[in-house]
């Protein structure tokens, strides 16, 4: 059976590989500490998760759901944009659900890419930007994030020809996999170079509510001419942790925002809505489990960050994300590294150039674990690697 030509292209998705090592690992007898997946330990509030319960008995919601989400569930997320941020929307066409984040930021491709059109993707950046481009037998544009530039691209640097043909520009603030955040000024820059390319903006927010020290994200939607030129992703995965609820939306520009649901109501039908209901509860009801979450992730990122400099890493503490982003020690590679540390440590972290090439000499670690197996992943580093030295 001779497979389509665009799935041969696939690689075999990042996160799917680390959960083979991590078995591979625990078969050999290994008692494997993960760092490498950003999927929340933490459980989904009880509020929520009591909403939900009630809600499955409601019959109501055993139909198939509107393609498009419940319209209380868009004014929900309408609502959260205007008192988080004081963006205004139109919870009827500027706003639709989706099954998690994901499956939004892969089918938008689908939308306004024809074979031969570009995608401007961030390197290192989510796997899915550049996989949704190529199931669409499109081209992705690597545009590099560099530590020196802030993991921030340089649209300058983008050849006028590469602009010209491009059709989807994906960003990612607080940015998957290098922690970095972005400022106005950047979305500026931005909106400026889309408006003279004529190209859509797809800006991924999954982790705009995961701050620390007092940073507090703004949304893209904020900046003036956004939603001339773009759209942005929510989630309520990383928040609330419900990464196995699936539910997400896409909020901005009504004509791509039509676009999307038009493909939606094409291909699925829907979030199941008991699931909607409870992500309404999650985004309206007072949001102390969130300033909790981020208490959280606060001692956890300290422990890590406090633990790796110990090692001769010199990191800055991170503003926001549930990762933190570190270069390999000399002489190692970003696999070998990831592989070295499993072998002699029995930690996983992930490999930057998993993230695409400019990920090489990285690595990221999430802080997803609880407090005292994040400390004895630190200690079996420290006992193994010992001093860093990067000079």
């Amino acid at each position: 059976m001779e497979e389509a030509a665009r799935i041969k292209s696939l690689p075999p998705y990042l996160f799917a590989r680390i959960d083979e090592k991590v078995a591979e690992a625990k078969a050999k007898g290994i008692d494997v500490i993960s760092l490498g997946i950003g999927d929340p330990d933490l459980p989904t509030p009880e509020h929520i998760c009591q909403k939900a319960a009630k809600e499955v008995f409601n019959p109501e919601h055993h139909r198939y759901p509107s393609y498009v989400g419940m319209p209380e569930y868009r004014q929900a997320v309408a609502k959260y944009y205007q008192q988080r941020f004081n963006v205004a929307l139109d919870a009827n066409k500027e706003v639709v659900s989706l099954i998690g984040s994901k499956e939004g930021i892969a089918h938008i491709a689908w939308c306004y890419l024809n074979p031969g059109d570009v995608a401007l993707v961030p390197d290192p950046g989510y796997p899915v930007y550049s996989i949704g481009t190529t199931l669409t037998d499109s081209e992705a544009y690597r545009m590099p994030l560099l530590e020196e530039n802030g993991f921030l691209p340089d649209f300058s640097a983008i050849p006028p020809e590469v602009a010209q043909k491009a059709k989807l520009l994906f960003l990612n603030y607080p940015n998957n996999p290098t922690a970095a955040v972005a400022d106005a000024a950047f979305y500026q820059q931005a909106i400026a170079f889309a408006k003279q390319y004529d190209i859509i903006i797809c800006h991924d927010a999954a982790y705009q509510e995961i701050y620390f020290d007092g940073y507090k994200p703004i949304s893209f939607l904020e900046v003036a001419g956004a939603k001339d030129v773009g759209i942005e992703f929510g989630s309520l995965s990383k928040t609330y942790n419900m990464t196995g609820w699936r539910i997400g939306w896409a909020a901005g520009n009504a004509r791509v925002i039509e676009a999307l649901g038009r493909v939606k109501s094409n291909i699925d039908s829907g979030v199941f809505q008991a699931v909607q209901v409870a992500a309404i509860e999650a985004l309206l009801a007072p949001q102390d489990c969130v300033a909790d979450m981020r208490h959280i992730y606060t001692e956890r990122r300290d422990i890590l960050i406090d633990g790796l400099n110990a090692m001769g890493w010199k990191l800055a503490k991170t503003k926001a994300t549930i990762y933190v982003w570190a270069k390999v020690p000399p002489g190692f590679t970003s696999s070998s590294f990831a592989e070295f540390v499993l072998e002699k440590c029995g930690v996983i972290v992930t490999p930057g150039n998993g993230y695409g090439e400019y990920g090489e000499g990285y690595f990221r670690i999430s802080l997803t674990i609880g407090t005292e197996r994040l400390k004895e992943a630190i200690a079996r580093m420290q006992a193994n690697l010992g001093t860093v030295k990067f000079s």
